[in-house]
């Protein structure tokens, strides 16, 4: 029987328990249920109506999550009542004009970025995924899959240097097992990976080859544009023989940030740097004497293009922010319409 020990229990979470239960962890979501691995099996759970009432959103356990289970008499159910605090949280804005956070991960030491040696290589997309996986609290490594379609891979890894200043770079195989015994030691244990990149770069093939098994459904990458059709429908959590764990998560090829003020700051840290130097405190970095952002772009230390994905980032991240003010006052104002017309419904009492 699986112990919840190889999923990476210990003290730390044990002291976060604050309800009687059993422990166990979510290593698959689908629909409002949850599959959760325990001393005592595996179970497939549902919120308690205590929990769905009190909780929302970002707060209903995601894959990755500790929870505490009560085991539904005989039967291999159970109930969530409760969701230990995170260590890490890694999330996107939902689609379309929502201010809704997604939850993608949780819980996770390492957040993979993946991307392919092909037409699929994208370095400002990268530049996105960075700064979530900066504010997430964990640690990002970058994997460059498909080498052996590459014929020179030099240049792309010189890219990826030039944006992700001290982040471990692995370039991969599945198809001759370069670079997979690396990435499995990165692992070691008992520590959570989370898989994050376009559809078809290699995600499941990548899952397939780190658990020396064909568990994940692999869909080829249409050869008109090197675009993968999406194989993953839901996140999974994938306990690997050699130990540690990784989650899969549905491929996403446009990243709309959440609020990540600070994975921004990491994330183009040498921008920062550069604007933190300039001579005016309020420089807005045009043609203002003394900018050393402008100054860096003229020497070719800072690539225009970097520094206008910076500002496109920064713009998104303001936009963002007026949109969360904007709909926390407009629910304000309907919270408030609604006690009135609460209020008027009331009988009134005759004196």
């Amino acid at each position: 029987m699986k112990k919840i020990e190889q999923y990476g229990w210990n003290d730390s979470w044990q002291e976060k328990i604050t309800t009687s239960g059993i422990p166990g962890r979510v290593t698959l979501e689908h629909k409002n249920l949850y599959r959760v691995v325990t001393n005592h099996g595996e179970w497939l759970c549902s919120l308690s109506g205590k929990y769905r009432h009190q909780h929302s959103g970002t707060e209903f356990p995601c894959v990755g999550d500790w929870v505490i289970v009560e085991q539904m008499p005989g039967e291999e159910k159970g109930i969530i009542h409760q969701v230990l605090p995170r260590t890490s949280q890694f999330s996107r804005k939902g689609a379309g004009e929502t201010t809704d956070i997604q939850l993608i991960a949780v819980n996770v030491d390492l957040v993979f970025l993946v991307m392919s040696l092909n037409d699929d290589f994208n370095i400002r997309r990268l530049e996105r995924y960075l700064v979530a996986a900066w504010d997430s609290g964990a640690n990002p490594i970058i994997v460059l899959t498909k080498k052996d379609q590459c014929v020179d891979s030099d240049p792309f890894i010189q890219q990826v240097e030039s944006v992700a200043f001290g982040v471990p770079l692995f370039a991969v195989s599945v198809v001759t097992g370069e670079g997979i015994e690396n990435l499995q030691n990165q692992l070691a244990g008992s520590r959570t990976g989370a898989l994050l990149g376009s559809s078809g770069v290699g995600k499941s093939s990548l899952i397939n080859a780190l658990s020396g098994s064909d568990k994940m459904l692999v869909q080829d990458i249409r050869e008109d544009d090197s675009k993968g059709r999406h194989t993953t429908t839901h996140r999974e959590m994938v306990l690997l023989p050699s130990g540690g764990l990784l989650i899969d998560t549905p491929g996403m090829r446009e990243f709309q940030l959440g609020d990540y003020s600070e994975g921004v700051a990491s994330g183009f840290s040498d921008v920062e740097e550069l604007a933190s130097s300039c001579r005016f405190r309020d420089c807005a970095h045009h043609d203002e004497p003394g900018c050393r952002v402008q100054e860096a772009i003229r020497d070719g230390q800072l690539d225009a293009a970097r520094y206008q994905s910076y500002l496109k980032l920064k713009r998104e991240l303001a936009h963002m922010e007026r949109k969360s003010d904007a709909a926390a006052q407009k629910a304000e104002r309907n919270k408030w319409k609604q006690l009135t017309k609460d209020y008027r419904k009331r009988p009134v009492k005759k004196r």
